[in-house]
């Protein structure tokens, strides 16, 4: 039986929702995404209550089912609450051991981290995968920081085994560079949530995604 984990060996477009961006609405982001092909999908939500977070996690959860990996941003709480896949925590969040123990052995947890000796030590504390955030500059997070350049990308390959995830002003024209150059999956929120036909962007994605990866392989 393929487990969820076993799933993330197979990543390459990462939805992250962001319900102050989407066009759609969250499900509606979802729902196309699970349909485009996307493994993973993360529930990020900043302006809703426990309760109403609860609600929508519990239908995104539905959505995703066995086709592709649900993970809660940060809130650990709604993710027990859900029995979501997992959680994606970053750097100031609880950390991986204490999350380890709350959530057990079988689920997954990201750490987003900035640099290799972050990544080293995410992968020795347990973390299942990395967010390697920001790769460029960007205007979806706030406190993403000026971009570290896609050549980092290379340098936390070098030294972890867990799967990279690149995260920060990712569009169609700069995602290719983004695999050939160690990613082994990308998250392109504004790229895709702005768009009038989030389904189609995420085909394109996962399209170039699957032709890169083909050709380094």
């Amino acid at each position: 039986m393929i487990t969820k984990k076993d799933m993330l060996k197979e990543i390459d477009f990462y939805l992250v929702t962001d319900s102050s961006l989407s066009k759609q609405g969250t499900l509606s982001d979802v729902q196309d995404a699970v349909e485009s092909g996307c493994r993973i999908v993360q529930y990020r939500e900043k302006n809703k209550s426990t309760k109403n977070m609860i609600a929508e996690a519990l239908q995104i959860k539905a959505i995703c089912n066995d086709d592709a990996i649900f993970l809660v941003n940060d809130r650990i709480d709604v993710a027990l609450a859900v029995d979501a896949d997992g959680v994606h925590i970053g750097q100031d969040d609880m950390p991986i051991d204490i999350a380890r123990r709350i959530l057990g052995a079988d689920k997954i947890i990201g750490l987003t981290v900035h640099s290799t000796s972050e990544a080293i030590e995410a992968e020795r504390n347990g973390a299942d995968y990395v967010g390697l955030s920001p790769i460029f500059d960007t205007t979806t997070k706030n406190d993403a920081g000026k971009g570290i350049g896609i050549e980092k990308i290379r340098d936390v390959k070098n030294v972890i085994n867990i799967p990279i995830v690149a995260i920060g002003g990712i569009n169609k024209e700069n995602c290719k560079r983004v695999i050939e150059n160690g990613a082994d999956g990308l998250v392109a929120i504004s790229a895709v949530l702005c768009s009038d036909d989030v389904q189609h962007e995420i085909k394109e994605f996962i399209t170039i995604i699957r032709n890169a990866l083909d050709h380094i392989s």
